[in-house]
C-alpha cells in the first residue's frame, strides 16, 4: 500500500488516510477472526430486505454485534432467523468502512442447544395451528384399499425396505418411491417437494396418481428429525389433496408434519400396516360372502318352488281348462258342412234371380225409363233456373227503387229528431226536478229513522221496566214485607241454621219496617204456645160449586 513521504518533524510516523486505516482494519479482522461461532440472541429482525439480504444483530446482556446474512446463503439455511432466537451463528467478522463498525456475515445459523429447539417448534406450533392447519375438520380419510401408494423418504433406508416388506407380505400393490433425503438441511425441503410432485401425478403425466403417501423416516434426535418440523413442508402436507400418513421416527417421536398428516402412525411398519389389509383376511371374508350368498339364494329358490307347487295344486288342471274350448270347437266343426252346404244353396238362388231380369227386353225398358227421367230432371232444372234468374231481377228492381232521395232523407230526418230529444233532456229543469225529488226522499228517510229510534228506545225502557219489577219480585225484601225476618250475625253473613248461633251470639234482625240486635240465650227453646195454636188451625173449607152442566151442543170427550 503506497505510504506518505512526508513525515512530521516532532515523529518519524507516518501519515496514512482514512481510507488506508479502515482498509488495514478490514483485512487485520478478517485474517484474525475468519471464522467464528457466536452465541446470541437476534435482535431486530424484519425479514429479508427488498434486495434479497437480511439485517439484524446479536447481542447477550452485555454485548451486541450487527449480522448480515446475504442473499445467495439466505435460501440455503436450514433454520431461519426469527426475533428473540438463541441461535450459534457460523461467519467470518468484517468491517463496513463507511461507518467504522464492524459485522459478522453469516453463513450457517442453529439454534443454541435443545431447549432453544424446543422453544422455537412450540412457537411454530402455535403458530401454524392458530392458521387451523392442524385441525380435525382438514383431515381426510384413509382409503380402505389403495391401488397407488407413493412413499416420500430415502431410497437407501432400512425404512424402504420395511414397507415394501410389509406392503408385499398384506396386500402387494403398486408403490411408487418418491427418494429424498431425510437428514440436513435441505430434507425439510425436498419432503414437501416431494408430497407436492405425487399430487400432481396422474395430470397429464405417465404416472399414475398415488391414492395415499407415507411421509416415513427412521428414529433419530430433535436435531436429527428437526428437518419434518419445516413449515413448508407442514404447509405442504395440510394442502395435499391425497391423504397423507406420517410416520417420523419412533413411538416417543413427535414433529410437526405429525399434527399436519391425516394420519400419524409411530412406526414406518405400523403405516404399511394401516395402508392396506391383509389379502388373506380379506378373501376369507369375501368367500363366507360367498357361501352366504349362496345359501340365501338357495334358501330363497326353495322357498319360491314350495309356494309354487302349492299353489300349481289349487289351478284347475289342462283338461278341465280345455273341455269347454274343445267341445266348441267340434260343435263348430260339425255343423261346418251343413252351413257350407246352405251357404251354395242361396248363392245359386240369387244368381239365378239375377240372371233373370237380364233380358234385353228388360234392359231396353228399364234404358227408356232412365231417359225419360233424365229428360224431366233436365226440364225441371231449366224452369227452376228460369224462375230463381226472374226472382232475383225483381229483387234487383225492388232494391233500385228503394235508392230514392226520400229513402235516402229518411234515416237524417230520423238522427236530428234523436238529437232534439237528447237536447230537450240536457236542460236545467229536469236536473232541478231529479233534485227536488232526491231531497224529498231524503227527509223521508230521516223522518224514518226518527220514528224507528223513538220506537226502539221506547222498547228498551219497556224491558228494563220489566226487569225492574221482576228483580223487585225476586228480592228478600218481598219477602220480609210479608211478615218474615232476616238475620245476620256480627260478620254480616245470613244465618239461615240454628246450628250456626250459639249462646251469647250476638245477631242482627232485619224486618219490614226497621232491624235491632239481639242476644241467643237458648238455642234449644219451644216455640210459643200461641204459636203452636195458631199452626194447628186451619181454615174452613170453602163449600166447592156445583160443575155447570155440559152444554148440548158439545159431545163427551169419552
Amino acid at each position: 500500500m503506497p505510504e506518505s513521504k512526508n513525515a512530521s518533524k516532532d515523529t518519524n510516523a507516518l501519515e496514512v488516510s482514512v481510507s488506508e486505516l479502515s482498509g488495514k482494519l478490514k483485512r487485520t479482522v478478517e485474517d484474525q477472526f475468519g471464522h467464528v461461532r457466536v452465541r446470541g440472541e437476534i435482535s431486530g429482525y424484519r425479514g429479508p430486505h427488498s434486495s434479497g439480504h437480511s439485517y439484524f444483530a446479536l447481542k447477550d446482556d452485555r454485548a451486541r454485534i450487527d449480522a448480515i446474512i446475504w442473499k445467495g446463503q439466505n435460501a440455503k439455511l436450514a433454520h431461519k432467523p426469527e426475533e428473540g432466537l438463541e441461535v450459534i451463528a457460523s461467519g467470518k467478522l468484517t468491517t463496513y468502512p463507511g461507518r467504522s463498525s464492524y459485522q459478522i456475515v453469516i453463513d450457517h445459523i442453529e439454534p443454541a442447544g435443545a431447549g432453544a429447539l424446543m422453544a422455537l417448534l412450540e412457537q411454530r406450533k402455535k403458530a401454524l395451528a392458530s392458521e387451523g392447519l392442524f385441525a380435525d375438520e382438514r383431515k381426510q380419510l384413509i382409503p380402505f384399499m389403495p391401488r397407488v401408494i407413493g412413499v416420500v423418504t430415502s431410497p437407501t433406508g432400512a425404512v424402504i425396505r420395511d414397507i415394501l416388506h410389509r406392503l408385499m407380505d398384506r396386500y402387494p400393490v403398486h408403490v411408487i418411491v418418491w427418494p429424498v433425503r431425510v437428514q440436513g438441511e435441505t430434507s425439510g425441503r425436498e419432503v414437501a417437494n416431494g408430497v407436492y410432485q405425487l399430487n400432481r401425478f396422474g395430470d397429464g403425466t405417465d404416472w399414475p396418481k398415488p391414492d395415499l403417501i407415507i411421509v416415513a423416516r427412521g428414529g433419530g434426535s430433535l436435531e436429527d428429525l428437526w428437518g419434518f418440523n419445516d413449515e413448508a413442508l407442514v404447509r405442504s402436507v395440510a394442502a395435499s389433496d391425497i391423504p397423507v400418513i406420517s410416520a417420523v421416527g419412533h413411538e416417543t417421536d413427535w414433529t410437526l408434519v405429525d399434527y399436519a398428516a391425516d394420519l400419524r402412525m409411530p412406526t414406518p411398519t405400523a403405516a404399511a400396516e394401516k395402508a392396506v389389509p391383509i389379502k388373506a383376511d380379506l378373501e376369507a371374508h369375501l368367500a363366507n360372502l360367498s357361501a352366504r350368498l349362496r345359501a340365501a339364494v338357495s334358501r330363497v329358490a326353495e322357498t319360491r318352488r314350495t309356494s309354487l307347487r302349492a299353489t300349481s295344486r289349487g289351478l284347475p288342471s289342462l283338461d278341465n281348462l280345455l273341455a269347454l274350448p274343445r267341445r266348441a270347437f267340434d260343435e263348430a266343426a260339425a255343423g261346418l258342412g251343413r252351413n257350407l252346404v246352405q251357404r251354395v244353396e242361396r248363392a245359386s238362388f240369387s244368381y239365378e234371380r239375377a240372371a233373370g231380369g237380364l233380358r234385353p227386353l228388360l234392359l231396353e225398358k228399364r234404358l227408356a225409363a232412365s231417359g225419360e227421367l233424365l229428360a224431366r230432371q233436365i226440364e225441371n232444372h231449366q224452369r227452376a233456373l228460369r224462375n230463381a234468374t226472374r226472382s232475383k231481377r225483381q229483387r234487383f228492381d225492388d232494391r233500385a227503387g228503394r235508392l230514392s232521395p226520400d229513402v235516402l232523407n229518411r234515416p237524417i230526418s230520423m238522427a236530428q229528431r234523436n238529437l232534439s230529444q237528447a237536447a230537450n233532456k240536457l236542460r236545467p229543469e229536469p236536473l232541478v226536478q231529479r233534485v227536488s225529488a232526491g231531497r224529498d226522499a231524503s227527509n223521508k228517510a230521516f223522518a224514518r229513522v226518527d220514528r224507528l229510534t223513538t220506537a226502539s228506545l221506547a222498547q228498551a225502557k219497556e224491558r228494563f221496566e220489566r226487569a225492574e219489577r221482576m228483580r223487585e219480585s225476586l228480592s228478600y225484601k218481598s219477602v220480609i214485607q210479608r211478615g218474615y225476618a232476616v238475620l245476620r250475625d256480627d260478620a254480616g253473613a245470613l244465618v239461615d241454621n240454628a246450628s250456626n248461633v250459639a249462646v251469647g251470639d250476638n245477631i242482627h234482625v232485619e224486618m219490614r219496617d226497621g232491624s235491632f240486635g239481639a242476644n241467643v240465650t237458648d238455642t234449644n227453646a219451644a216455640p210459643p204456645a200461641k204459636v203452636a195454636q195458631s199452626a194447628t188451625v186451619s181454615k174452613p173449607k170453602t163449600p166447592k160449586k156445583a160443575a155447570k152442566p155440559p152444554a148440548t151442543d158439545q159431545g163427551n170427550l169419552f
